[in-house]
């Protein structure tokens, strides 16, 4: 008959001996075994047949057998000139059972704990895995979480072990509170850290949940901050995090010594290169005398006097900064030392952890390869390079002594994640009205870090699918090439009284010309239908009514210099394409453009860019057709619906596009108030551009002024749990009576 019982203390393990002692052991008699044989109790014994009765010895050999695990109680006596071994076996396990756990899987307890079926039971490890188990519901913010072992005793010396728990409710961060800040107040310094306060607004986020782990890396980000402010002395004093009696909620309060603050004083370079005049350096160097010190710059100085050694043909260089700190004058004199470092070469590079990913996918970012000169710019890129490939969650690059003084082998850790996506998106734009989206990708297919997709979009004027497979290193260089399909409807009735079908599918071929320019080259054939146009639309448009076929070859160029290609905050980049319809089909025409922007960092939180985009074609004889051409208003100009500049047809009102077109926006962001981490931010633009076409043979009632348009505005945008929201008021304030204008300007978008 089973039964459950709760964990008893063990019991004692006992060596009796004869009270007079000595004498010599004639035999060992072993007594209790069930599954271990009495020759494997033996072999843990410290004395044999013919060794003397010494109390020393057999409680050595007591410790030896109670220390295998294998016993619950063990017994040694004396019978006459016998040595009698007694042992209770401990119980086999012969399952473990959770109960009450909704929040984590039993696989992940199970990974946790060391009891296993047919493992030996005893109850040190049922104790130990209980504090594990307790341990991952405190990681994962569940302090009032308990955990009960039970042991069911079965026949045969089994027993199974049930752990029953209960989770209880996430233990979340009701207050956060400074003590000691007197330059920046609590809820400065509350938005630097990374635990945050439990509120209504943070119903997603797990950074309320108190976590140690999370709170000591909030001392390092507070001493980040104030180091970057110049407060050169700060330190956390204590970081104490207080529990209420109940375990439901966490009062956490830091103790800082914010100390003195500090300007840079004098800022000097010194070298022990001969050919190497130090001043070449100074255009590197980010700390100015006189400014407020900041740590963050003097790492970002040896990064770049790094990088420009490197590029100047020094391979082994060691950047050394030296720090005077000059407490009367609150000044901090930084000199940069440039040496000569250790000549070392890469022995190896070796990768762990990609299990799913070939190890050539890793091999091929690398900017270094075995043999190479070590360095620590390119070893720094390379680890970049893989972190942007998207496969990993986390990439650790580092490098330790190879077997010889002057070989180093470089250790590449990473931890693999998901890379194939399921998206179904809706939302609606003032521009395309509701709309809704479903697309499959996996962006590392079968290891080898090619990119597949398909996608299916439909919204209230456009109906589009296309699929599309890039691989990145066609032939094992450093070369892509993509193949794309399409199909699209676009119902362009309020803008120009007609619909768009398109068909076709492309190839694309890419390859780097230097570490931030990229190359495109490209050939599309497509076929367009161009129907329902209206009765009363424009003569234009009904001239193009019908189908036509267009094969284009193009190519552009992106050069990129920004610090984050999705937010940019600092760096700029250019762009520029070139394509020719006319190699085949009916449709003949040149277009170029070109792009760029650039981006300043003004303050914490607060930044501006100016980005500009010029495009001209021409039909080479043949009138461009109205599907081709640009088209300015919406997206790309706020203030003016989509279409709503440019030549339009006054007869009909029908937006015709232009050849030529130019617009520039400068667009400030900055912080509104919101939480950080809310993602609200405030944006203040303005856009000034034209649209315009010369005119081509037979034109009449065509409106078509090449004089500049604009518009300013507000707006503020929300990266929101479901997806980007963006809300904008625009005013044209110069344009023209037959453009077309827009105040409200409205986006949003989601994805599960």
């Amino acid at each position: 008959m089973a039964l459950a019982v709760a964990l008893a203390p063990a019991q004692p393990a006992r060596a009796q001996l004869s009270p007079t002692g000595g004498g010599i052991i004639n035999s060992v008699r072993i007594e209790g075994t069930q599954r271990i044989e009495a020759e494997t109790v033996q072999s843990y014994l410290s004395v044999r047949p013919g060794d003397p009765f010494e109390a020393e010895k057999v409680n050595a050999s007591l410790k030896s057998l109670f220390a295998t695990g294998l016993f619950a109680d063990v017994t040694l006596r004396r019978e006459g000139d016998a040595l009698v071994v007694r042992v209770v076996e401990n119980p086999i396990v012969n399952r473990v059972a959770f109960e009450g756990n909704r929040k984590i899987e039993n696989k992940e307890l199970e990974n946790e704990i060391s009891l296993r079926a047919r493992v030996v039971y005893t109850r040190t490890k049922v104790q130990n895995d209980t504090k594990r188990i307790l341990d991952i519901y405190r990681r994962s913010g569940r302090f009032a979480a308990s955990v009960e072992p039970k042991i069911i005793q079965l026949d045969q010396n089994r027993v199974d072990v049930v752990y029953e728990i209960s989770e209880g409710s996430v233990t979340e961060v009701r207050s956060i509170r400074f003590i000691g800040n007197k330059a920046y107040g609590d809820s400065k310094l509350r938005s630097t850290i990374q635990t945050k306060e439990s509120t209504w607004y943070r119903f997603l986020s797990t950074d309320t949940n108190y976590d140690p782990d999370r709170v000591t890396f909030d001392r390092e980000l507070l001493r980040r901050f104030y180091l970057r402010e110049g407060y050169a002395d700060f330190r956390v004093v204590s970081a104490v995090a207080e529990l209420t009696p109940d375990r439901s909620e966490f009062f956490i309060t830091f103790t800082v010594d914010e100390g003195d603050r500090y300007k840079y004083g004098v800022v000097d370079l010194t070298t022990q290169f001969k050919n190497l005049d130090p001043n070449v350096m100074r255009g590197n160097v980010l700390a100015v005398e006189g400014e407020w010190y900041n740590a963050e710059l003097i790492e970002k100085t040896i990064t770049k006097m790094t990088d420009a050694m490197s590029d100047m043909g020094f391979a082994f260089v060691d950047i050394q900064p030296t720090i005077d700190r000059d407490r009367e004058k609150k000044s901090i004199n930084v000199t940069f030392d440039i040496q000569e470092g250790p000549r070392v070469f890469i022995e190896r590079i070796d990768i762990v952890g990609n299990f799913r990913t070939l190890d050539r996918v890793v091999r091929r970012e690398f900017r270094l390869v075995e043999g190479d000169a070590f360095n620590n710019a390119k070893m720094r890129r390379s680890k970049q390079r893989i972190q942007n490939l998207g496969f990993f969650k986390k990439v650790d690059v580092s490098n330790v002594p190879g077997a010889d003084p002057d070989k180093t082998v470089i250790q590449v850790e990473v931890e693999e994640q998901s890379t194939g996506e399921v998206s179904i998106g809706a939302g609606y734009s003032s521009s395309e009205g509701a709309l809704a989206d479903f697309g499959i990708r996996e962006r590392n297919l079968l290891g080898r870090g090619q990119d597949l997709r398909t996608k299916f979009r439909i919204s209230q004027k456009t109906t589009e699918f296309d699929v599309g497979f890039t691989e990145p290193y066609f032939l094992d260089k450093d070369l892509s090439f993509g193949v794309d399909l399409f199909r699209i409807t676009r119902d362009n009735q309020d803008e120009s009284s007609y619909d768009l079908r398109a068909i076709g599918g492309g190839l694309r071929f890419g390859y780097s010309l230097t570490e931030s320019l990229r190359q495109t080259l490209r050939y599309t054939l497509r076929q367009d239908k161009i129907t329902n146009v209206d009765d009363d639309a424009s003569l234009y448009i009904k001239d193009q009514e019908g189908n036509n076929i267009t094969s284009l070859v193009g190519q552009s160029l992106f050069y990129d210099r920004l610090d984050n290609r999705q937010e940019p905050t600092d760096g700029y980049y250019l762009s520029g394409s070139q394509d020719f319809a006319g190699l085949g089909g009916d449709i003949r025409y040149i277009k170029a453009k070109i792009g760029g922007g650039r981006y300043w960092q003004l303050w914490d939180k607060w930044s501006v860019g100016i980005t500009g985009e010029a495009g001209a074609m021409d039909g080479l004889g043949k009138r461009v057709r109205i599907n081709d051409r640009f088209f300015l208003g919406g997206d790309n100009f706020k203030g003016f619906t989509a279409g709503g500049i440019g030549p339009r047809d006054t007869s009909t009102d029908d937006a015709l596009g232009g050849r030529f077109m130019a617009v520039t926006t400068t667009e400030l962001t900055f912080p509104i108030g919101f939480p950080d981490e809310l993602g609200v931010a405030g944006k203040a633009f303005t856009t000034i551009g034209s649209l315009w076409s010369a005119p081509e043979n037979g034109e009449v009632n065509v409106a078509d002024d090449k004089s500049p348009r604009a518009s300013i505005g507000v707006g503020v945008a929300w990266k929101s749990p479901f997806g980007p929201i963006r809300f904008d008021l625009a005013k044209a304030i110069v344009k023209k009576d037959y453009d077309e204008t827009q105040i409200f300007h409205f986006s949003f978008g989601t994805r599960f």
